[in-house]
């Protein structure tokens, strides 16, 4: 007589953490990472191994407000039950990384192959303050906005975005479909880049920062974006800003992939 197998589901959680204590979500060796947290936290919870796969990478120190990740358990532990579990994965995670979500999903859901668009914001201050640390970029100057949203909006117009890749990446295409890009004024003191695509390149935004930043301090002209994008070389674009002012703000899917999608 055969012992029947256990049925496999599959669940995405939603994650937020402040990234200053990492090296990016990813596991990777001899560096602690969020993945690797959420995955031994998930382990002791649902007592069995567990392997997550995310939305996709974050790099070292950045920050996410929404992240999912998908994984598999065999068996019904989570079934109806998923607000306890949540709350007794919260109870394990330290305190820089929380919890949000937890649901079934279905068995082909992929957290990062099906999402269709990705958020993210990029926020800069301005006056020295302790509580914007390692939070929020400081500058010093105040650069122009109009004309760094005239070279953001000059963006739109293209597809291949390998100026702002870092270089020997593991990826079949620089191609990425800009939805949305804009600077906007916070208050006097905090301005902030938001920035939505379909996908996005290591180092990209943080790039993309760099080089509107240098339009905006009068080191270029808004046109100078055409350039840097027609070069397809990194050398052309402005140098990566620090992590720290760097959020991962939204991901979506399609409304029919989750069974239980709230």
């Amino acid at each position: 007589m055969h012992a029947v197998s256990p049925v496999t589901k599959r669940y995405f959680i939603e994650l937020a953490f402040n990234g200053n204590a990492y090296h990016g979500w990813q596991i990777q060796p001899n560096a602690l990472s969020v993945q690797q947290v959420v995955d031994r936290v998930l382990g002791q919870v649902l007592r069995q191994p567990v392997n997550t796969v995310g939305c996709g990478r974050t790099d070292t120190g950045v920050h996410a407000q929404q992240l999912f990740a998908h994984f598999d358990l065999d068996g019904n532990i989570i079934a109806d039950n998923e607000a306890k579990v949540l709350n007794s994965i919260n109870a394990l995670l330290p305190p820089d990384i929380a919890a949000k979500n937890i649901f079934e999903v279905a068995n082909h859901a992929h957290a990062r192959f099906d999402a269709i668009k990705r958020s993210y914001a990029y926020y800069i201050h301005f006056n020295k303050n302790p509580f914007l640390n390692g939070l929020s970029w400081r500058l010093r100057d105040k650069p122009d906005i109009t004309a760094m949203n005239e070279a953001a909006q000059f963006m739109m117009a293209y597809q291949d975005f390998s100026c702002f890749s870092k270089s020997h990446t593991q990826v079949f295409t620089n191609n990425c479909q800009l939805m949305h890009a804009s600077w906007e004024w916070l208050s006097e003191e905090r301005l902030v880049f938001r920035i939505s695509a379909d996908r996005f390149l290591r180092n990209m935004v943080r790039a993309i920062v760099g080089t509107l930043i240098a339009i905006g301090n009068g080191k270029q002209q808004p046109t100078y974006i055409h350039e840097v994008l027609q070069s397809k070389d990194r050398r052309a674009a402005g140098t990566s800003v620090p992590a720290c002012g760097l959020y991962l703000t939204e991901v979506v899917y399609p409304w029919d992939l989750c069974e239980k999608q709230r």
